[in-house]
């Protein structure tokens, strides 16, 4: 178990964390871990591929690297012949399987989370491990991409492909292909089929919005094609600029959807991750000390607050995913290599992304 004598020092960051903080936080997700490595929600909730990732990397953060394997191995024994997993299995249980949907950025984000943990632990062995799932995952993956670059929402539990697709899903997949290309590059299995899939979907992120549905309500579609690495330099910071005032509260954090008063940890905290990624860690630092007030005891994040009317934490639920959200916001802007490497871009393939065609 980590104690706070043991916390890395990019895990304390003045206002967010302090080494106790972040040994309580850190202990939380260990807590609802099952035995046989799954991370659900929280114990009694459904466990989501993406989710069960994200809280992962973060106790890769936090040195928990068996933890962190385990949660790995569950993916690896419970993927689906097609390469993919189901949308929600209650409380991580592998034979009680909720939504049998098949996500498309569900399934690609494993290729973030195993490119992460090798970057923090130097583990070969488990790179050669985790590639034939990899390798599976972001087959199915390309199989819902779309002429126009973008990749399709999802497979229905009859295998019927649904061809819309989502932004900020398709965001995170780019950010998935090039951690995958980097993997396959690591192992020295160049794909140069997965290179022109992640620059087509790329120039369709910056350049053709038509091609996704309109969900710009939500935060997450605004910043998301930054977080993701396909919007970058003047071009990210005019967009995150442009709604700053629509989405951002100061004090309490980030809206979820407008025009809703509900700020959320999770949204928070991958603002705060996309902003550092641009280089403006004060105004991640400050996002990150904003949301403060949905900290629990225990250590534990509420998932979001209703900041009008009968203002209350909505919903009552403490979630591993937000944690972690955080415990990888801190752990890039404190310098964590593995962090910095997959949010920053560095080790991941660059230059996939011409856009000169006008297509």
């Amino acid at each position: 178990m980590t104690s706070p004598e043991r916390i890395a020092e990019h895990l304390v960051l003045p206002g967010v964390l302090t080494a106790e903080q972040a040994a309580e936080t850190v202990a939380g997700i260990l807590a609802a871990q099952r035995e046989d490595g799954a991370i659900p929600w929280f114990r009694g909730h459904h466990l989501d591929p993406w989710d069960h990732t994200e809280a992962a990397m973060a106790l890769d953060t936090a040195g928990e690297h068996a933890a962190a394997d385990r949660a790995y191995a569950w993916l690896v024994r419970h993927q689906n012949a097609d390469g993919s997993w189901y949308a929600a299995y209650q409380d991580g249980d592998p034979d009680d399987v909720t939504d049998r949907g098949r996500e498309s950025n569900f399934v690609a984000y494993l290729a973030v989370g195993v490119w992460h943990h090798y970057l923090a632990t130097g583990d070969d062995a488990f790179l050669d491990r985790m590639w034939p799932a990899v390798y599976a995952a972001v087959e199915f993956v390309l199989g819902l991409q779309q002429p126009g670059g973008q990749i399709g929402w999802k497979r229905e539990a009859d295998g019927t492909p649904v061809t819309d697709a989502l932004l900020t899903g398709s965001s995170s997949i780019h950010q998935a292909l090039r951690c995958a290309l980097a993997i396959a590059e690591a192992r020295e299995e160049p794909q140069p089929d997965w290179e022109l899939a992640a620059g087509a979907l790329g120039h369709a992120i910056r350049r053709h919005p038509e091609r996704f549905l309109d969900k710009s309500r939500y935060s997450m579609d605004w910043y998301y094609p930054v977080l993701g690495g396909a919007v970058t330099g003047p071009e990210a910071k005019a967009r995150i600029d442009a709604q700053w005032d629509d989405f951002v509260v100061p004090g309490l954090g980030v809206r979820c959807v407008l025009p809703n008063p509900w700020v959320t940890g999770g949204e928070s905290c991958e603002l705060a991750l996309t902003l550092w990624a641009m280089g403006e860690s004060d105004r991640a630092l400050e996002i990150l000390q904003s949301i403060q007030h949905l900290r629990a005891d225990g250590g534990m994040y509420w998932t979001g607050y209703v900041f009008e009317g009968n203002r209350a934490v909505w919903p009552e639920e403490l979630t591993t995913w937000t944690a972690g959200s955080l415990l990888l916001a801190v752990a890039a802007l404190g310098g964590d290599e593995a962090t910095v490497a997959v949010f920053g871009g560095e080790r991941l393939p660059r230059g996939l992304e011409p856009d000169c065609c006008g297509a």
